[in-house]
């Protein structure tokens, strides 16, 4: 039986241990609501198990933000433009290719939400290959993702071509073949399943797509900083994702954008503004597309919103995506052996892979209490977070979670499981809200 003791020692022996306190830590009560007796409470401080949905932040950030607002937008004013801020979408997504994603300089930009550079690269994949008019996603791919697509197909008249999967797993190269075929234009998944964590093959499905003559656009938000990703190697053409998950950017920070640098000049994105145009200053009468990257920019950059997320590359580049990983997979590793051996009397299952070379950094459990079970835990400061219809996401950030907080998170869910039993109550209260951003 797993204790306290072996997440220390599992803590202890942990070479990232070091990490973990450069991140901001919450204490009991930041959370809300009573933090009396039980796991998850002081002096341990704030159980977050939710770093897939919003990453907590380094004290470093906190500080860099604080510099940012008081010496370079409060001193320098519009000047910061010139000295510094206009180049960070690009110098930024060059380190973040860099460290995270496996691309070369010149092809990662940051800027826009996800779902606006989903819409841009979307449409701009469908102009690209005008003799075909079929778009292939999972059929559990994240809303947003599915949501675009659906509003693209109305606008444009193409046919959206759903892949059914086991909703604990995800599309497999095999099932992709099978719907694929000379009117594909494009294929849409995501690397991380956000529902199961299952981890596609995404070297093998992006040859498949290639093979049928269509292009590959990766939704990275739940690997990039945690999955090792080559998007070079792997000849991905389009990826895009999200930098308040694992990439520490905070609520909102803005998603970046991967395009192979053989297609820039192919893809032209739709939503046409200032500052994606050639000379940003010139005010000319008609639109021209800047070189390169900078194309797909279309408004002016977040930079406020872009200042947390360089110190996690940094912590990223340090530790490396191996180690990174390693630490992943012990994590849910070690969550999945504490659901099967305190949680399955409850008639827990585990709704992620057991294969650890198919799983991401979160494990998704399931039963019909736990939408209630979530309020509970989070009015006791254990944070993960819950997945209609039964899912309950335990999500790991290697860099931030230590054993002992994932051990003390799925004790806490022992314990409201117990207490929902003898409640017998399954049903969350009227107006009570157990989520996370994705």
């Amino acid at each position: 039986m797993i204790s306290l003791a072996t997440a220390r020692a599992l803590d202890a022996a942990d070479p990232l241990r070091s990490y973990r306190d450069l991140f901001a830590t919450a204490t009991a009560g930041d959370a809300g609501g009573s933090t009396e007796g039980g796991t998850g409470t002081d002096p341990f401080g704030t159980v977050y198990l939710d770093g897939n949905s919003l990453g907590r932040p380094t004290t470093a950030s906190i500080e860099n933000v604080h510099r940012f607002l008081t010496e370079e937008w409060g001193s320098r004013l519009i000047r910061g433009w010139d000295e510094r801020w206009m180049a960070l979408p690009e110098v930024i997504g060059d380190r973040m290719g860099q460290v995270a994603l496996g691309a070369a300089p010149g092809q990662t930009i940051v800027g826009d939400s996800t779902t606006v550079l989903l819409y841009k690269l979307i449409r701009a994949a469908l102009r690209a290959r005008p003799d075909r008019d079929e778009v292939v996603i999972d059929a559990d791919s994240f809303p947003t993702d599915r949501f675009v697509l659906q509003g693209i197909a109305a606008e444009c008249g193409v046919t959206l071509r759903l892949v059914h999967t086991d909703a604990a797993a995800g599309v497999v190269p095999e099932t992709l073949a099978d719907v694929l075929g000379p009117r594909t234009a494009l294929v849409v998944l995501s690397q991380v399943a956000y529902r199961s964590g299952f981890l596609a093959d995404a070297p093998a499905i992006t040859d498949i797509v290639h093979r049928a003559g269509a292009l590959m656009l990766w939704d990275v938000c739940h690997s990039a900083g945690v999955v090792p990703t080559e998007l070079d190697a792997w000849g991905v053409d389009i990826a895009v994702g999200c930098t308040y998950k694992y990439l520490n950017g905070g609520p909102g920070s803005p998603a970046f954008a991967y395009v192979r640098a053989d297609l820039q000049t192919e893809l032209e994105q739709p939503i046409w503004g200032w500052m994606g145009a050639a000379d940003v200053f010139a005010m000319a009468p008609d639109y021209a597309p800047a070189r390169g990257m900078r194309r797909y920019l279309s408004g002016t950059p977040p930079i406020s919103a872009m200042i947390a997320m360089q110190h996690t590359l940094e912590l990223i580049a340090d530790a490396g995506m191996g180690p990174i990983r390693e630490k992943s997979v012990a994590l849910t590793e070690f969550v999945i052996e504490l659901a099967d051996t305190t949680l399955a009397r409850h008639g827990v299952r585990v709704s992620s892979p057991r294969n650890a070379e198919r799983r991401g950094s979160h494990v998704t459990l399931s039963h019909r209490s736990f939408r209630a079970v979530t309020a509970a835990l989070w009015r006791r400061n254990v944070i993960p977070d819950f997945r209609s219809p039964d899912g309950l996401r335990v999500g790991l950030a290697p860099l931030s979670t230590s054993f002992e907080e994932a051990f003390r998170g799925m004790a806490a869910i022992d314990d409201e499981l117990d207490a929902a039993a003898h409640r017998n109550d399954g049903a969350a209260p009227s107006g009570t809200e157990v989520s996370g951003a994705s």
